[in-house]
């Protein structure tokens, strides 16, 4: 029997724990082949809704253990309630291979699930709130999930002819148009995300660059505060486009820029690379179209930032660990 998270739109069927809530699985029904002899249409191995996600591995399968324990605070501390009923540790936590599939899928195809109502402790939730209190893998694999699946939903026609597209063949992700060949496959946006940080001219004290996007919204008090971030552009390099988008955004220079880690982000379907940098030279002067304030911050008083599991907090914890503040 095949697992099988189940979504609707941007959110994913849980039940809640005494740690929180949890991605339920359900069991999809495996297709008989003597089905096909007793009349029953067989159910193709690919159907829009159903995708098979890949083996989601924790940070610890690529990070030192010095690394790891810079995130003692914010992530490998954080011990969750899995489908057996075991606790995980988050750092080293494995979300295994599974299948995702849409609840309009399920209903179709009636396969059961659990009952969803008030009091049921069964609920749909949105990712962004799951992913504060997830470990790493298996929030990396719902958002796999809600990207793969919203490609099906997007890529049912060739972009070149406009026929109608039907899956690959052998098991490879990839829509195929049958008149005139086109291969489409599911495609990730690269941004990069990046925390400049200078002493203070005054005390010294380490601050990081921090403004306020118009997309945070103006009412909610106190206002949020993130790090710069943008699209890379066709011709670019990382660090180039790291460059470019804090020149545009704030108006000043950077140095010593260096790649950090990385983060997949499924609104819509971006890949976060996160850089670190020092700040060079220059006056800030925002740009209005997509920030209404920007401004240096020493660490021990920070405004508002972004949610934990977000990657734009783990760096800023990271450079706030160095100093020996926490967040």
């Amino acid at each position: 029997m095949t697992r099988a998270f189940v979504f609707s739109d941007d959110t994913v069927l849980c039940h809640q724990t005494i740690n929180g809530w949890w991605p339920l699985h359900i069991q999809l029904p495996t297709f008989n082949i003597s089905d096909s002899n007793s009349g029953k249409e067989p159910q193709p191995t690919y159907q829009i809704g159903n995708v098979a996600l890949l083996e989601s591995l924790a940070p610890s399968h690529w990070q030192s253990e010095a690394n790891n324990s810079i995130n003692d605070g914010t992530e490998s501390l954080v011990a969750t309630e899995s489908d057996s009923g075991t606790t995980e540790e988050a750092a080293t936590f494995t979300a295994q291979a599974a299948n995702a599939i849409t609840y309009d899928y399920a209903v179709a195809h009636d396969i059961a699930l659990p009952m969803i109502a008030e009091g049921s402790g069964n609920a749909f939730v949105p990712y962004r709130q799951l992913i504060t209190q997830l470990p790493a893998a298996l929030s990396a694999q719902i958002s796999q999930a809600i990207q793969l699946l919203r490609w099906q939903t997007d890529t049912q026609f060739c972009s070149r002819c406009a026929s109608p597209v039907v899956h690959a063949t052998a098991d490879e992700r990839a829509m195929v148009c049958p008149v005139c060949l086109l291969r489409q496959y599911p495609r990730v946006q690269p941004c990069v995300i990046t925390a400049i940080t200078r002493p203070n001219p005054q005390t010294g004290e380490m601050q990081i660059l921090l403004a306020h996007h118009h997309r945070y919204g103006e009412q909610k008090r106190p206002l949020m505060y993130g790090l710069i971030a943008g699209f890379v552009e066709v011709g670019e390099s990382l660090e180039h486009a790291v460059v470019r988008e804090v020149a545009e955004e704030v108006n000043i220079s950077l140095s010593d820029i260096h790649y950090v880690s990385s983060q997949p982000w499924p609104f819509p379907s971006n890949l976060m690379l996160g850089f670190r940098a020092s700040y060079a030279a220059g006056d800030i002067v925002i740009q209005e179209e997509e920030l209404s304030h920007a401004d240096f911050f020493d660490l021990s008083d920070l405004p508002k930032i972004p949610f934990k599991g977000s990657i734009a907090y783990e760096l800023i914890a990271q450079i706030a660990h160095e100093q020996g503040i926490a967040l």
